[in-house]
């Protein structure tokens, strides 16, 4: 699934396209939206809220969520889309670009003046103007027996984080994944978070590392019986989550993260 740093970098590209243009043409291919017509009004912005992406149209917000295969493309006048056409379930044209969603986990269309209400379950994000470290130290707070990889992943506490980023923070504290969050220094985890997807959210390859070699960003994520970068242990894989729906692939150094 992607995470905060990915959707911020979408949604910003959308925003560079789209924002002041009239849209020409729209088509929501959504039963619940079928019928709505955005043509004729301007967008406004477009903008990340965690993983969400929310483009304000006239009095309308086009809410859109990546979930595990989705993406948005900006498309020229005359090219041909990188997807099949029955792969698109939002499309947003003006003259100058085409703003195409494919395979998008969630779709949805609803009053400008709703947004608030909305997204309101949603915690501090990492890379929104919103951010307030201390809201996101008592989100987490509020259920200390939960695993730290679980709580540090729940966009009700924090939005942005995704599963590499949780496990790379977690290696980087020398956090075990299923640590108690009540036994976990909040602050400075949740300052070297925000920096982390900060110093990811323009580039196009994520490392943690500061090697952006093929096979060497990542710590610890999706290196299961690799040695440690640090120690030379091999890695441990498990599943995490607060419940068996929810589970999550969990990476750690037994040796460094104790």
């Amino acid at each position: 699934m992607p995470e905060g740093d990915t959707v911020f970098r979408a949604a910003r590209r959308l925003d560079d396209a789209l924002a002041g243009r009239t849209v020409v043409r729209s088509d929501i291919r959504v039963p619940a939206y079928a019928t709505v017509d955005l043509a004729g009004e301007t967008i406004h912005s477009v903008a990340s809220r965690g993983k969400h992406v929310l483009m304000r149209i006239g009095d309308a917000v086009l809410h859109t969520h990546l979930k595990m295969e989705g993406e948005w493309r900006v498309i020229p006048p005359g090219r041909r889309w990188p997807r099949p056409a029955h792969r698109a379930r939002a499309i947003i044209e003006t003259t100058d670009a085409t703003a195409v969603g494919f395979d998008l986990g969630l779709v949805e269309v609803f009053p400008a003046s709703e947004e608030g209400e909305r997204l309101a379950h949603l915690g501090p994000d990492l890379l929104g103007p919103d951010w307030d470290a201390a809201e996101a130290a008592r989100r987490l707070a509020a259920d200390p027996e939960v695993p730290a990889v679980v709580a540090f992943a729940d966009q009700r506490n924090l939005a942005g984080l995704g599963n590499v980023l949780v496990n790379e923070v977690c290696f980087l504290r020398g956090i075990r994944p299923d640590r108690p969050i009540g036994e976990v220094e909040l602050a400075p985890t949740i300052d070297l978070a925000r920096r982390v997807i900060h110093a990811n959210r323009d580039r196009l390859e994520r490392t943690t590392t500061g090697d952006t070699r093929p096979g060497r960003r990542l710590w610890v994520y999706g290196r299961a019986g690799e040695p440690c970068r640090r120690c030379g242990t091999r890695i441990e894989h498990g599943r995490f989550g607060r419940n068996d729906v929810e589970l999550r692939e969990t990476y750690w150094c037994p040796h460094c993260q104790r």
